[in-house]
């Protein structure tokens, strides 16, 4: 039998990309979330941000880590591997 509280972090891979939207009259731009991609390896989620941020149709990409505990299912804040492009500042999560 396993014991839960013995259970290991679960950390996520993820490769997050965005693209610029037009708000409103005054033609004010924001970013809005285009695509997520989850990997097993901070590499994988590095490389896709590093491709994806080359795209003509991509404004920028993020690359980063998230814990999570399996026994409550809470999800720590991102730990950033690579920033590119234009993102959204950090403090906006």
């Amino acid at each position: 039998m396993t014991d839960p509280e013995s259970s290991p972090e679960k950390i996520h891979y993820i490769c997050q990309t965005y693209v610029e939207t037009t708000a409103g009259r005054n033609g004010q731009t924001d970013l809005k979330i285009a695509k997520q991609f989850e990997y097993s390896t901070a590499s994988e989620a590095q490389n896709r941000a590093e491709r994806e941020a080359l795209s003509k149709d991509c404004a920028g990409a993020d690359a980063y880590m998230v814990t999570e505990d399996p026994t409550s299912g809470e999800v720590g804040d991102p730990s950033f591997l690579v920033r590119l492009g234009n993102v959204p500042e950090i403090d906006g999560y």
